[in-house]
């Protein structure tokens, strides 16, 4: 976990991974008496037969609860992605993102936390940053993040003192608010912060703070955790926020960064079931019809085009059954629609369907397998409307409407047998520079003939801060399916930018493209997503627009109604 060194003294930032393996017994931690405050008259009741009747019994049944979450994470592998953005002050005053990093792995707790990584990082190790040189060079690793969805993987009463603070509200969930502090003799990286405690079960819902540490010698960020009521009697980690502003090191350095790390597809085995094995189906007799009027055998160019979806289902289903694509869902349906005013409006013909679909990480891009259309979260998170929207799907459309060439090798399934964090490496959907020409050029014909022929202005705002921030975020940019957006000096769709207007960054009602997480809502249990339904929030000033940028989780909670529901607490978007 060591950053750096002077002289013979080595100095650590770390998150989780100082801590004891998950379950590790310390016999040798110290267990004085806990101090305990009088829990307010008002006691909410739960699922259990007697709710406590003091502070202390509070106390004992969320320590309960906490080992219980513990062992149920060691049989669950979600997605974890981490985005981090270092930021500078620039000369307004205002942060403005000066590098960034990207992490995207799949977490196993099933014998301390661990990292199967998607993208060629050395994996979790058990550091948050790495000295690269001897100039202080900073390296952020990925674990540091994802072991923050453990409050204390040995979270024992004895260790802490616990002061209860108020009762508070979490969205709909009503929550006892404790303050937690290690106690004097605890052993270092013990949770120091405040916790949320549903006042049913007992359950943690959100921990906010960071871990003790020796004096001098080491150093923990600062995180906020938010788990989701995502079934009954399970509360699991969704999101998690980190920041640091004034961190300090070395004799004039400091780290300015705001991260943003999400959780999803816990529920992995239901969409790679088949459900003609669990389910009793029964045909009935009218849809047993003769087809031998149909002909038996299909024409060279029917197979073809058979040939041709067969591998495009064959990509799309294996990107569902990894937790990359979402479930088909309402947010295609948006997506289709823009497709149709395109078609419609340019007397285009295909004689296929046009799928689209989405792409659940955060990095912006958008590809096409065969006729589908894959659009990437973080992409459809940052367009400021419907316009730009039409102005990325009009290019995707156009590598359609041109018969660019889709590679069939899919088609056989056995390229399909690979390790799920080899799909960057084994799926590749990317473009000639040529067939990307092309479809721009076709893409602004299809645009003048649209609907929104007359606001191209604001797709062109949006490509003119894309060009002017790609250089201090390359990972935000970086695609791994596809082609990117801006790479070099090459821009997809250049030829807009003659439409946009001049920016003027400090005009609130201009808006170029939004921050991280404004848009797209994302079940974590199930993959799906849907379109942000929040009101608009008018700006108060130039600060508030941050394009690009990461800001903090503020979910909205919910409990589980009914069991089995399907309901669950959702974050709510950045306000624009």
């Amino acid at each position: 976990m060591r950053i750096f060194q002077v002289g013979s003294l080595s100095f650590v930032l770390l998150a989780l991974g100082a801590l004891p393996a998950l379950g590790q017994d310390q016999a040798s931690s110290p267990s004085p008496s806990v101090m305990i405050e009088a829990l307010p008259p008002q006691q909410g009741g739960g699922a259990y037969s007697s709710a406590p009747t003091s502070f202390s019994g509070v106390v004992d049944r969320v320590v309960q609860r906490e080992h219980l979450f513990v062992a149920q994470m060691r049989h669950m592998r979600p997605m974890v992605e981490t985005y981090l953005q270092n930021l500078k002050t620039d000369k307004s005053g205002n942060d403005s993102i000066m590098k960034d990093n990207y992490f995207l792995g799949r977490l196993d707790m099933s014998d301390g936390p661990e990292d199967t990584s998607f993208i060629g990082q050395p994996g979790f190790s058990r550091r948050m940053l790495n000295r690269l040189t001897g100039l202080y060079a900073m390296h952020f690793l990925p674990l540091g993040f994802a072991q923050m969805v453990v409050l204390d993987p040995d979270f024992q009463k004895r260790s802490y003192n616990f002061t209860f603070v108020r009762r508070e509200f979490l969205g709909e969930v009503r929550c006892l608010v404790i303050d937690v502090e290690p106690k004097k003799d605890a052993s270092p990286g013990r949770f120091v912060g405040r916790i949320w405690v549903e006042d049913q079960d007992y359950n943690i819902v959100r921990f906010n703070g960071t871990y003790s540490s020796r004096a001098g010698t080491d150093f923990y960020l600062h995180f906020d955790t938010w788990r989701l009521n995502l079934r009954p009697d399970m509360w699991v980690p969704a999101y998690i926020y980190s920041e640091e502003s004034d961190f300090k090191y070395g004799v004039s350095k400091s780290l300015r960064f705001r991260a943003q790390t999400r959780l999803w597809g816990y529920d992995l085995k239901a969409l790679n079931k088949n459900s003609e094995f669990t389910q009793i189906l029964v045909d009935s007799p009218q849809s047993v019809k003769d087809q031998s009027d149909a002909g038996a055998d299909a024409t060279p160019v029917v197979a073809e085009r058979m040939w041709e979806r067969q591998a495009e289902d064959n990509a799309v289903e294996r990107l569902q059954k990894i937790g990359l694509l979402a479930p088909a869902g309402e947010v295609d349906k948006v997506l289709q629609t823009v497709v149709n005013n395109l078609l419609v409006t340019n007397n285009i013909d295909l004689q296929s369907d046009v799928r689209c679909r989405v792409l659940l990480t955060s990095p912006l891009e958008s590809f096409t397998i065969g006729h589908t259309i894959v659009v990437s979260r973080g992409l459809l998170d940052v367009l400021p409307d419907e316009a730009s929207l039409a102005m990325v799907m009009a290019h995707e459309l156009s590598h359609i409407v041109l018969g660019h060439k889709f590679d069939t090798k899919l088609a056989f399934n056995d390229r399909l047998f690979f390790p799920d964090e080899n799909s960057f490496q084994r799926l590749d959907f990317k473009r000639r520079p040529a067939d990307e020409e092309a479809a721009d050029t076709k893409a602004v014909e299809l645009l003048k003939n649209s609907p929104y022929k007359d606001k191209l202005g604001s797709a062109g705002l949006f490509l003119t801060a894309l060009r002017e921030r790609a250089p201090d975020m390359p990972n935000l940019i970086r695609p791994h399916l596809g082609n990117g957006l801006a790479q070099g000096k090459s821009l997809r769709m250049s030829a807009l930018l003659a439409s946009a207007p001049q920016v003027q960054p400090q005009r609130i009602d201009q808006i170029a493209a939004l921050p991280l997480g404004g848009r797209i809502r994302l079940d974590p249990w199930t993959d799906q997503v849907e379109m942000s339904k929040a009101k608009p929030v008018a700006l108060t000033s130039a600060r508030e627009k941050m394009p690009f940028a990461i800001t903090p989780f503020f979910p909205y909670l919910t409990r589980l109604s009914v069991p089995g529901s399907e309901k669950v607490a959702l974050t709510a978007p950045t306000p624009q």
